[in-house]
């Protein structure tokens, strides 16, 4: 059995204050099956169905880019009631990653693809009436196939900090001021959740096996590391994510333009999420019935955006308009945890929330267009049914 040992007393905030063995112990064994579990304890279901805020003011709901996660919808459908109480019109498809979901009459999926006009990866929101996904086997194929992205960055990721890559290591530790001693701590643990992922495989949840299951992990130690060591654990543990991403063979993944093909040809609609963070997709020109110009990680450029939209739609010889959407981007799997493990960007977020629709100056450009969260949802609904 090998220990790294430090002295608590002489920690300077570049120092692990906690004894790491290199073996599995049974602490470890209970961490793994709580950081891997979809299972809600009581207090997680409060959490969920009793939010902090609630908006009595605003009567039209329009969410169309969320993630369930492993939250059941019975408990998420009482935590919308309790956002939205005098709600009179919505329009609600859960969003989940390359996994088809539904929620009263309509069934949506946030799908990875491939844009081969700028070589990058992208998401595409895909929104379905239900019926018209029930015999959908080419595309169920391929979002299967999709699913596995995550699982398999997952391992290259974990296999970069226990193999490990020098070169990305390196990286990594150069750009967050990681020690030598925070680098051993992290690919200790890591090494215990590969090893133990190999020894549950077959009672480990598919939904827990992402880029998120070692933040989770080394979130649970924020007691014994405190906050200034943990918060320097995620960011050396981001810093190596995003080369291993940069990395990713993007061959793996279909072609957006195959994936639109096979959404029109099953009557569905598709709405590009947070545009900001791939610019080139708008100049693409993609066949998709909407843009999202706001998101929690997308809100720079708003207004811009909405410029481009109308603008747009202006020059437009035939076809549709394009539609403005925002999205709240809310994980609800982020509700489940303690507070002190949430991540505060994320636990902000909430189903249909979305403040832009209210900003005086956003609102003005909306106006002069005649858009408003209403008149998305009637035009948005009447495409679905097609």
């Amino acid at each position: 059995m090998k220990l790294i040992k430090t002295d608590p007393k002489a920690c300077d905030c570049r120092t692990i204050p906690v004894e790491v063995n290199e073996e599995i112990t049974e602490a470890d064994e209970k961490r793994f099956f709580e950081v891997i579990s979809t299972d809600l304890e009581p207090w997680q279901v409060e959490q969920v169905v009793a939010p902090k805020n609630v908006y009595v003011r605003q009567e039209v709901v329009l969410a169309a880019h969320w993630h369930p996660e492993f939250v059941p919808m019975e408990h998420i459908r009482a935590r919308v009631d309790a956002l939205f109480p005098n709600r009179t019109d919505e329009l609600l498809i859960p969003t989940q990653h390359n996994q088809l979901m539904s929620w009263d009459g309509y069934t949506g999926v946030e799908v990875d693809c491939f844009s081969s006009g700028f070589n990058r990866k992208v998401q595409l929101l895909l929104h379905f009436a239900n019926e018209r996904v029930k015999d959908a086997g080419v595309l169920k194929s391929m979002l299967a196939h999709t699913f596995k992205y995550r699982s398999g960055q997952l391992f290259e990721f974990m296999h970069t900090i226990t193999k490990p890559d020098a070169a990305r290591i390196e990286r990594a530790a150069k750009s967050t001021g990681a020690d030598r001693e925070l680098i051993d701590f992290v690919r200790i643990n890591v090494s215990k959740v590969e090893q133990l992922l190999d020894k549950h495989w077959t009672d480990v949840p598919r939904l827990s096996v992402k880029n998120k299951l070692l933040r989770n992990w080394f979130d649970t130690m924020r007691n014994d590391l405190g906050d200034t060591v943990a918060d320097r654990v995620q960011a050396y543990l981001k810093a190596v994510k995003q080369l291993v991403k940069e990395g990713f063979d993007l061959s793996f993944f279909y072609r957006a333009s195959e994936i639109i093909e096979e959404v029109r040809a099953l009557g569905g609609c598709i709405v590009i999420p947070h545009p900001e963070q791939f610019w080139p997709i708008l100049l693409r020109n993609y066949d998709v019935d909407g843009i999202e110009v706001w998101n929690p990680q997308s809100q720079e450029y708003t207004e811009f955006l909405i410029s481009v939209v109308n603008e747009q739609n202006e020059r437009r010889t035939s076809g549709r308009d394009k539609l403005i959407f925002m999205g709240d981007d809310c994980h609800m799997g982020e509700k489940t945890k303690p507070e002190d493990q949430q991540d505060p960007e994320k636990t902000i977020r909430e189903i249909g929330y979305q403040p832009a629709w209210e900003d005086l100056r956003i609102r003005k450009k909306l106006i002069v267009n005649n858009i408003s969260r209403r008149s998305v949802i009637k035009e948005y609904k009447a495409r679905l049914a097609g």
